[in-house]
């Protein structure tokens, strides 16, 4: 094995965990939410971070994703949150989400790969993440509501 071969399987293996890790995260099923903004309903699909691995994953590494798809992460109680875009390549829309299913605050355009905590802004239950340009382009608002099975449950 000469030395660059060694170099890139070295390289290869030490990425092996976050790749395996990225294509969990695809593997994931999709579930339909619904966001109701006025007498308007846009509806999704959506996977769902439930635990903490899933929650750290987030759509890290991931380079596109379709305009009708995102990420909810149910945070399981309702706490201060705090996100970021670590290898995260996509820019994004947040959507924080209190227990009723009504949407405390939206943080816009989240900038692709910072590690800059972007807060909540007050106890929540979960964070829609959507692309970038979602809630302008819809005219979401804080105070529409998340229509989702994990809102029906309170």
């Amino acid at each position: 094995m000469t030395g660059f071969t060694r170099r890139l399987a070295l390289g290869l293996l030490a990425l092996g965990p976050a790749l395996a890790g990225a294509g969990q995260a695809h593997a994931q099923a999709f579930e339909p939410l619904t966001i109701v903004s006025g007498d308007k309903r846009h509806p999704f699909q959506v996977e769902v971070a439930r635990n903490d691995a899933e929650r750290a994953q987030g759509l890290m590494f991931r380079r596109t994703m379709a305009a009708d798809r995102g990420m909810l992460f149910d945070f399981q109680k309702v706490q201060p949150i705090s996100m970021w875009m670590r290898n995260t390549y996509i820019s994004l829309d947040m959507l924080f989400i209190r227990p009723d299913g009504t949407v405390a605050r939206i943080a816009e355009n989240a900038e692709p790969l910072s590690e800059r905590t972007i807060p909540s802004g007050e106890p929540v239950l979960a964070v829609l993440e959507v692309n970038a340009g979602t809630a302008k382009r819809l005219g979401l608002k804080p105070g529409d509501r998340v229509e989702h099975a994990m809102f029906q449950r309170r």
